[in-house]
C-alpha cells in the first residue's frame, strides 16, 4: 500500500484528523477533539490557540493510532481550517498576544458600520477582494488586536508579531516558527489581498490599519511550504503540501473542479459555494467572490454564500433550550409531525450573513401558538437552516443566469435525511451525498497529494469522490410558493435597520 496522507481540519468547534488512503480515497483512522468556545461579552467570540494546538496534538495522535500508521508513513500533510478566524503571536517565541478573535465574532461590526458609510470605499473594497467590508472577515480583528493588546501595535511596527489565519499558525508550530505562509484560500478572506493578482494589497492595509510587516507570505494550495520540525507528535521532515481554508476545500473534495459544480457544507453555518472558473466574477446579488484554490500558478474562483449559523441552531436547542439531549436527536423529533404547523425560526443568532448582510437581525420565530410543540420546533430550526441555503442557491443562479440542478453536500448536518429533503423541496435542486462526508479533510488531502506529486492532476482525483444517496424535490410548485412566502415575511421581522446594506 503507498504512503497514506495527514488531513488537520481545525474546525470552530473541534479539530479532526484524517488518515487518508491515496489508492482509493478510504480513511483509514480518524479522531476529533473538541475545545472551549470563550464567550467575554455578548456578540464576541474567542480561542484559545494553545487549546486548538493541543487539540491538534491530540487528533493527530488519535488518528494514527486508529489507521495502525506510525507519524513516519505519513507521505505529506494537508491543513485545512476554520479562516477568518485571526491570531497575533510573537515571532520569537510563537506565543500569542491574545486569543484568537473567531469569524463569528461581531465586536468590530461598528467600525464596519463606520467605513460603509463611504460608497468608494465599499466599492474600492469589492472591487479589489471580491468581499463586502464586514467584521467577518481577517482586517478588522488585526486591527482590533493591535489596537486593544498593550503595545502591540508599536511591537508590530518592529517586525515583532505576526498575523495569521489559522492555517499560518499551526504552519508555524509544525515548522517551530521557520515558516510564516497563508494560502491564496484563506488570504482572499482578509479584506487584505487583491483577488486578481492574489498579493497583498497595500492601500487596503492602509484602509483597515493593519501593517505589512504582520503578513505572511501567500502561497499556493498544493505545494509544499514546508517540513514538520520539533513537533513532538511528528517526525522531522514530513512536507506540508495542502493548505486551503474549509469550505474551499470542501468544494474540492468534493471534486467541483468543472465551472458550475457547486456544494453547500453544514457545520456550524452554512456555506455554498460554486466554481466560477478562472475569472472572478463579481456577484450582483449579494455573494461575495472569494479564490477556490491556486494550482501550478493557476487561481480557481468561486461565489460563496456564508450563513452563519446553521448546525449551531441545533446545539441552540439542545444547550439553549434543553428541548433535545443530543444533536442527532432533531431528526426523529422532527419527524413525528408531518409539518411545523405555520411555526417559522429564522436562525439569525449571529445576525444574518450573505445574501443580506444585516448584522443587526436577531433570531425570530414567528407562527407560534397554544398548539406549538417541540417537534413543530424542532423541525422549523430544519427548515430554517433550508431555507438560509435555498437564499444562497438562488443567489448564485442569479449571478450565474441559470439554475442550479445539483447540489453536493457535505458537513456534520448533512448526515440528516430529513434536512436534506427538505432542502431539495424548498431550493428545487437535486441533493447528492457523498458516503464520507468528511469532504474537507479529504479535500486537503486530495491537495496536499498533488503538492507532492502523488497525483498528477485533478482528473486523477475524480475517482477518490463517490455518491452514496440523493434527494430529488418532491414538493410541488404550489406548496413550495407558499412556504417561501412565510419565509420571507419572518425574514422581514428579523432584519434590523442596517439590512442590505453592502
Amino acid at each position: 500500500m503507498s504512503k497514506p496522507l495527514l488531513a488537520i481540519d481545525q474546525g470552530t468547534t473541534g479539530t479532526t484528523a484524517l488518515v487518508v488512503s491515496v489508492d482509493d480515497g478510504r480513511t483509514l483512522g480518524r479522531a476529533t477533539t473538541e475545545f472551549a468556545q470563550h464567550f467575554p461579552r455578548a456578540g464576541w467570540v474567542s480561542h484559545d490557540p494553545r487549546e486548538i494546538w493541543q487539540s491538534v496534538e491530540t487528533s493527530v495522535r488519535g488518528a494514527l493510532a486508529a489507521a495502525s500508521v506510525p507519524g513516519s508513513a505519513i507521505a505529506a500533510i494537508g491543513i485545512t481550517n476554520q479562516r477568518e478566524t485571526t491570531v497575533v503571536w510573537e515571532r520569537s517565541t510563537r506565543r500569542p498576544i491574545d486569543l484568537a478573535i473567531v469569524w463569528q465574532c461581531r465586536r468590530t461590526a461598528d467600525v464596519c458600520e463606520q467605513l460603509k458609510r463611504d460608497s468608494r470605499t465599499v466599492d474600492r473594497v469589492r472591487s479589489k477582494t471580491g468581499l463586502v467590508i464586514d467584521a467577518y472577515f481577517s482586517a478588522t480583528k488585526i486591527a482590533w488586536l493591535l489596537d486593544n493588546v498593550a503595545g502591540a501595535r508599536a511591537r508590530a511596527a518592529t517586525g515583532e508579531l505576526a498575523f495569521g489565519t489559522i492555517d499560518s499558525f499551526l504552519v508555524s508550530e509544525l515548522t517551530a516558527g521557520a515558516v510564516h505562509a497563508t494560502d491564496v484560500t484563506n488570504a482572499s478572506r482578509t479584506l487584505l489581498m487583491d483577488l486578481t493578482s492574489a498579493t497583498w494589497d497595500r492601500d487596503l492595509c492602509e484602509l483597515f490599519r493593519v501593517p505589512m510587516s504582520v503578513l505572511p507570505a501567500i502561497v499556493g494550495s498544493a505545494e509544499v511550504v514546508g517540513r514538520t520540525k520539533d513537533v513532538g507528535f511528528l517526525p522531522d521532515g514530513i512536507p506540508i503540501a495542502g493548505i486551503a481554508g474549509d469550505q474551499q476545500a470542501a468544494l474540492f473534495g468534493q471534486a467541483c473542479f468543472r465551472e458550475g459544480d457547486a456544494k453547500c457544507t453544514y457545520g456550524t453555518g452554512a456555506f455554498a459555494l460554486v466554481n466560477i472558473g478562472a475569472r472572478p466574477l463579481s456577484s450582483q446579488h449579494g455573494l461575495v467572490t472569494t479564490a477556490a484554490w491556486r494550482i501550478h500558478g493557476k487561481t480557481t474562483y468561486a461565489l460563496e454564500g456564508s450563513a452563519f449559523i446553521a448546525g449551531a441552531a441545533v446545539q441552540w436547542l439542545r444547550d439553549g433550550l434543553g428541548i433535545i439531549r443530543d444533536a442527532g436527536e432533531i431528526e426523529a423529533l422532527a419527524r413525528t409531525v408531518r409539518s411545523s404547523d405555520g411555526v417559522v425560526f429564522v436562525p439569525a443568532l449571529a445576525g444574518l450573513g450573505a445574501p443580506h448582510w444585516d448584522p443587526t437581525a436577531r433570531g425570530t420565530i414567528t407562527g407560534i401558538t397554544r398548539g406549538t410543540t417541540a417537534a413543530h420546533l424542532a423541525r422549523a430550526t430544519l427548515e430554517g437552516i433550508a431555507f438560509e441555503v435555498r437564499d444562497l442557491l438562488d443567489a448564485m443562479a442569479k449571478d450565474a443566469g441559470r439554475p442550479l440542478l445539483r447540489l453536493r453536500v457535505d458537513g456534520g448536518a448533512a448526515r440528516n435525511d430529513l434536512l436534506m429533503q427538505l432542502q431539495a423541496d424548498l431550493a428545487d435542486v437535486a441533493i447528492e451525498r457523498p458516503a464520507d462526508i468528511e469532504s474537507t479533510g479529504r479535500g486537503a488531502a486530495m491537495l496536499a497529494g498533488l503538492g507532492v506529486g502523488i497525483f498528477a492532476d485533478t482528473a486523477d482525483l475524480e475517482r477518490m469522490s463517490s455518491v452514496a444517496a440523493r434527494f430529488a424535490p418532491r414538493m410541488n410548485a404550489e406548496t413550495r410558493a407558499v412556504e417561501l412566502h412565510r419565509w420571507s415575511d419572518a425574514l422581514q421581522r428579523a432584519k434590523g435597520p442596517s439590512a442590505g446594506s453592502l
